[in-house]
């Protein structure tokens, strides 16, 4: 059984960081791209950023490129995102979800997720 736990959420102010953790378990995840996706008040769920676990190949929406970073760790099976000059925007539920293949952008090619984790980001 797959699990993904999200932790690291919480509040910020205006161009401040925070880091969010997403620990995995359950089965080897070489072959798994593991995603960051989030999810702002009535609106849809969008990609963040993604990591394919063998290689380590990386994607960023456009709107955090040059602000966040996906990392992982293979030894403690986690996936790190680090949120750097956050901004108002930013503030959404953030979701770590897993795929046995590539990275994709869409949400409903992801077979596992984690319950999320609540980013506030105040101006």
């Amino acid at each position: 059984q797959v699990q993904l736990v999200e932790s690291g959420g919480g509040l910020a102010h205006t161009g401040g960081s925070l880091r969010l953790s997403c620990a995995a378990s359950g089965r080897t995840f070489s072959t798994y791209a593991i995603t960051w996706f989030r999810q702002a008040s009535g609106k849809g769920r969008d990609i963040v950023a993604s990591i394919n676990w063998s290689g380590g190949t990386t994607y960023y929406a456009d709107s955090v490129k040059g602000r966040f970073t996906i990392s992982r760790d293979r030894f403690k099976n986690t996936v790190y995102l680090q949120m750097n000059n956050l901004q108002p925007e930013d503030t959404a539920i953030y979701y770590c979800a897993a795929r046995n293949g590539w990275s994709v952008i869409t949400p409903g090619d992801y077979d596992y997720w984690g319950q999320g984790t609540q980013v506030t980001v105040s101006s």
